[in-house]
Formats: structure tokens, C-alpha cells, sequence
């Protein structure tokens, strides 16, 4: 499982170095092949592979005749990319993918459990304040599956 918080920066190739305590995990779990992709906000995506590939699997049954879901599937697998982690813990963001999230030198890495996001540091501290900012406690606002979940 991947969480936590993680400030880091690109260095000048758009490379980033993963954190220490997640590289033998992606060593063990998928021998360093990543994945990484867009999301609908401005961040992107990094799977281990074995998980993207499952995904990829269910992306690839939604309908093709659903509007949203052609939209969705377009923008997830059409801007997927497969990477490898170098010997230094290192991985190479290409520049398109860059570009769509707008990282530039500080990035924040979150751990979302099978996968990261990874966010303009300043990015992701506006959109955090946001959510933060917001009523989430109203129980109307809450899904089924959060109104079920103990904290």
C-alpha cells in the first residue's frame, strides 16, 4: 500500500526520484515498470504496472457507445505511458505528461494505496486547503460507502 505525503522536486531531465521507503516495494511488486497517466484533476497518475494492467482490463469493457465513458477511457489509456524505474530510484516523466498536470520543479507525491498521484506542489496545497475548507461532515454529501467507514 502506498500513502502518504511526499514533497519532492523534478530535477532538470523531469525526473523524480522515488522516495526510499516505496522503491523495494516497486522492485518486488512489479520489477521497477510503472505506469503513468492523467486524471480528470490536474495530476497525474502512477500505477505499478500488474495494477495498471488490471485496470486497463476493466477501462477496456466499458461501453464503447457510452459518451463518458469513451471520453474516459481516451483520456486515461490514450495518455498512458510505461516507464521504468532506473537503477537510482529515478523515473523519467515524459514532457507531454508534464505538461498536462503543469509540473514544473516541486511536486508533491501522494500514496493513494495502489497507485500515486503526483501534483504541482502548489497545486495540490490550493486543492487541499479547498477540501479542507468545505463541509464534509454534512451526512447528505457522503456516499454509501462513506457513510459506512469508521475514522
Amino acid at each position: 500500500m502506498f500513502r502518504g505525503c511526499n514533497p519532492l522536486s523534478l530535477d532538470s531531465k523531469g525526473r523524480l526520484s522515488v522516495p526510499t521507503k516505496y522503491r523495494d516495494r516497486l522492485l518486488e511488486s512489479c520489477a521497477g515498470q510503472l505506469v503513468i497517466t492523467i486524471d480528470q484533476d490536474p495530476c497525474l497518475l502512477i500505477y505499478p504496472l500488474p495494477t495498471w494492467e488490471t485496470i486497463e482490463q476493466k477501462l477496456i469493457q466499458l461501453s464503447s457507445t457510452n459518451k463518458r465513458a469513451r471520453i474516459f477511457k481516451r483520456l486515461l489509456m490514450g495518455h498512458a505511458e510505461e516507464c521504468l524505474m532506473d537503477s537510482h530510484g529515478r523515473i523519467l516523466l515524459p514532457a507531454t505528461l508534464r505538461e498536462c498536470a503543469h509540473l514544473d520543479k516541486r511536486v508533491a507525491l501522494i500514496g493513494q494505496g495502489n497507485k500515486f498521484e503526483l501534483w504541482d506542489e502548489p497545486t495540490w496545497h490550493q486543492f487541499r486547503e479547498r477540501w479542507l475548507s468545505e463541509d464534509y461532515q454534512n451526512e447528505s454529501s457522503l456516499s454509501d460507502e462513506l457513510e459506512d467507514l469508521s475514522f
